[in-house]
């Protein structure tokens, strides 16, 4: 029987060389591992982000559209207006509205009164427990959205100042910055506009723009 002779073993070049191409087909199965969560984690936030901001528009719109021409008392025992809102208004948008679901039956109306508001980046939502408020009558806070940039309103007075070009860009020359009370007639409340125009600039969305058509009556 012929002899094998002693067993041949690796070298150890081929040995590095071995763990060379090992180390490099793990680095490369890593980096696609990497790409493939990194990927699948800004896809998911993106999602997130875009279900906050739906979210956010859902409420704001049932907010304006269910507006109802109901006047309060505020804190300082003034009446204000049924919604106001702008850069010279007290808050950036104010409203009454409609809607507002008792299922515990509680001894309280219908109605609401709802404020909207931008502060340091994030976009925040109140409500008030009672329409008419006394002194020392606190609401009820909820930040709804971040990275706002930018929260804005106009107001539109009647339907017969729309307009738009040919392009259906709608001209906005005549819509209002503010709806507020006129301090000379405080006893004289504007009732609310026809439609309410909502800018809002998201960070890494850009700009969104919404009108509303608001109840009648």
């Amino acid at each position: 029987m012929r002899d094998k002779g002693p067993a041949r073993g690796f070298t150890l070049v081929e040995v590095l060389i071995a763990m060379a191409i090992t180390s490099l087909v793990a680095v490369i199965a890593f980096s696609g591992l990497s790409a493939a969560v990194s990927g699948a984690e800004s896809l998911l936030g993106a999602a997130s982000r875009s279900h906050n901001v739906q979210q956010t528009l859902g409420l704001l719109s049932r907010d304006l559209r269910q507006v109802v021409n109901r006047p309060v008392v505020d804190e300082f025992g003034q009446l204000s207006p049924a919604l106001s809102g702008g850069e010279l208004a007290r808050t950036m948008l104010t409203v009454t509205r409609a809607g507002w679901h008792n299922s515990t039956g509680a001894p309280r109306s219908a109605l609401q009164r709802v404020q909207w508001w931008l502060e340091e980046g994030t976009l925040w939502r109140g409500y008030f427990p009672v329409l008419d408020r006394a002194p020392g009558t606190e609401a009820i806070e909820t930040p709804v959205l971040e990275e706002v940039t930018r929260f804005e309103v106009r107001f539109l007075s009647s339907l017969d100042l729309v307009d738009s070009d040919r392009n259906d860009v709608i001209d906005r020359r005549d819509w209002q910055d503010n709806w507020i009370a006129d301090l000379s007639q405080p006893d004289l409340l504007p009732a609310p506009p026809v439609a309410v125009e909502v800018v809002l600039n998201i960070a890494s969305l850009g700009e969104i723009r919404r009108t509303y058509v608001l109840p009648s009556g």
